[in-house]
């Protein structure tokens, strides 16, 4: 754990220092970062560790009870940002996005094997699997597709910036059509580094994405803007761990499962926003401090527990 901690901070630090650096070249490259992640290392990456997946049964009750879990804590995200705040609906689409999505996979993961041992890994990569993937996938591309501001007018616009700005999906759909020969196991390790890879980059694109605000003054909130951000966190780092852990009370759970729950907000949520036209700042702060959350009280709290 103190290694990825570590690596977030040194990304994170990266991130800003190359901003104030670099200024306008840096933001340039965060923007070309994110569209490598989006039509490369993300799509390889769910491609391989997909076509291998070996699910076990027994997961289906916990799945279902994360479904429901997100289910609550993003109706709740859209109450709150549209009716309690009147966010437009771009920033409104971004608050859910950073509550439903979570940082399962660059940083659950790892979490995952290194506290819990490898026996719980099985258990993190279906949840990341079965429950993160479909919430980025569907709901948070849909989303931006839906409220983004960069996508078109119509309902035929938005659905086709959907399909053809969603190339992780049609990297998920070959996966699980692809016999296992398509997936020979060096690729399949490829893929494994290439998640340490994305939350190196993911890191240092939020570092970029923060130095930016802070020099516009834009992370010097108002008690009207920091109220979503507080809401987001909130949502994100307590709620959702509560109703799972509860469920668990009820219901027996992998460890993995109330560990994933637990992750802060997903730097996939910085391709959704720059993709689509969504509220990058909200998403990029959002980010920052569930990470903040997690590393300093989620994640004690979780293990002890």
């Amino acid at each position: 754990m103190i290694l990825i901690v570590s690596a977030i901070i040194a990304c994170t630090a990266t991130g800003v220092a190359s901003e104030h650096w670099a200024g306008d070249a840096s933001r340039r490259a965060s923007g070309v970062i994110l569209t490598l992640m989006l039509f490369v290392l993300v799509p390889f990456e769910s491609f391989f560790n997909i076509a291998r997946l070996h699910m076990t049964s027994g997961v289906g009750v916990g799945i279902g009870l994360a479904y429901l879990a997100m289910a609550i804590a993003g109706s709740s995200a859209w109450l709150v940002a549209r009716r309690g705040f009147g966010l437009p609906a771009a920033s409104a689409a971004t608050l859910v996005c950073t509550v439903i999505i979570a940082n399962t996979a660059y940083l659950g993961l790892p979490l995952s094997s290194s506290l819990l041992g490898s026996g719980q890994l099985p258990a993190a990569v279906a949840y990341d699997t079965l429950v993160g993937g479909p919430m980025l996938l569907f709901a948070g591309f849909g989303l931006g597709a839906a409220f983004g501001t960069r996508v078109g007018a119509t309902a035929r616009e938005r659905g086709r910036a959907f399909l053809l700005r969603n190339p992780p999906l049609l990297a998920v759909v070959g996966g699980l059509l692809a016999p296992q020969t398509l997936a020979p196991e060096v690729l399949v390790q490829a893929a494994h580094v290439v998640v340490y890879g994305l939350l190196v980059l993911g890191f240092y694109v939020l570092g970029v994405n923060l130095a930016s605000a802070a020099e516009h003054g834009l992370l010097r909130l108002a008690p009207e803007q920091r109220a979503p951000l507080a809401s987001a966190v909130a949502l994100r780092m307590a709620l959702l761990p509560a109703i799972i852990g509860v469920c668990s009370l009820a219901v027996h759970l992998p460890r993995a499962y109330l560990l994933q729950a637990a992750m802060p907000s997903g730097i996939n949520t910085l391709i959704i926003a720059h993709t689509y036209g969504l509220d990058l700042r909200l998403a990029s702060t959002t980010i920052a401090w569930s990470t903040v959350v997690a590393v300093v009280v989620t994640i004690p709290a979780m293990i002890l527990l």
